[in-house]
């Protein structure tokens, strides 16, 4: 689809809705060759409802997007009223991703697979309630946080000495490989793929009489 007369603003929020988050209005952005370019003024250069019908639908296409910013998004496509969608675009998204991201954490909180760090740095995010810490770490100190879990709970089964060879070779594997990817499949999957030596008694069970 084709953008008509896109304000910068509008262009952030459409390319990138997570640097929608950064500013509480549409304000200047800067130009390729670093000039500023100054926030939206006259009303010739606003946005037309098609430009922030596309805005709402790409923030609606983000997977992360959560319940209330869904809600907020389509109520506002329905009721195509183009001055509440660039209100919405301008904080109520805002508002809203920060509402989503609040309950994204209390669910992680909620897991009881989350280790120390994970519920450590929640913890400290609910206390300082501030939104765009809420986010940046939802987007990148979440991943990093529960790798550093996963690496101490991989640690813990190596430490256990009756575990199996097969389980210890794989944990050791899975903390050479060192990637949040390689641990996390490890603890969900792994690790109860890991293959135990059939006990006789279990086999004869099978053998045909």
């Amino acid at each position: 689809m084709r953008l008509h007369r896109v304000a910068p603003g509008i262009v952030v929020g459409v390319l990138a809705p997570a640097l929608l988050l950064a500013t509480p209005s549409f304000a200047a952005t800067a130009a390729p060759g670093g000039e500023t370019v100054p926030a939206v003024s006259s009303s010739a250069d606003e946005p037309d409802i098609d430009d922030l019908r596309v805005a709402i639908l790409r923030i609606l296409a983000d997977p992360d997007s959560g319940r209330r910013v869904t809600e907020e998004g389509n109520a506002l496509l329905d009721a195509n009223d183009p001055e509440a969608m660039r209100v919405w675009l301008e904080s109520g998204y805002r508002l809203a991703q920060g509402e989503d991201d609040r309950v994204a954490l209390m669910r992680i909180l909620a897991d009881p697979d989350s280790g120390r760090r994970v519920t450590a740095e929640i913890n400290a995010l609910m206390d300082g309630n501030d939104s765009d810490a809420m986010r940046v770490w939802l987007e990148s100190g979440y991943r990093l946080a529960q790798a550093e879990d996963d690496r101490v709970a991989v640690a813990r089964i190596l430490a256990d000495p009756s575990i199996s060879p097969a389980l210890r070779a794989a944990a050791n594997a899975a903390l050479d490989d060192n990637t949040l990817e390689a641990l996390r499949h490890f603890l969900e999957v792994g690790r109860y793929q890991v293959a135990r030596p059939a006990r006789v008694s279990d086999s004869r069970k099978h053998l045909p009489r």
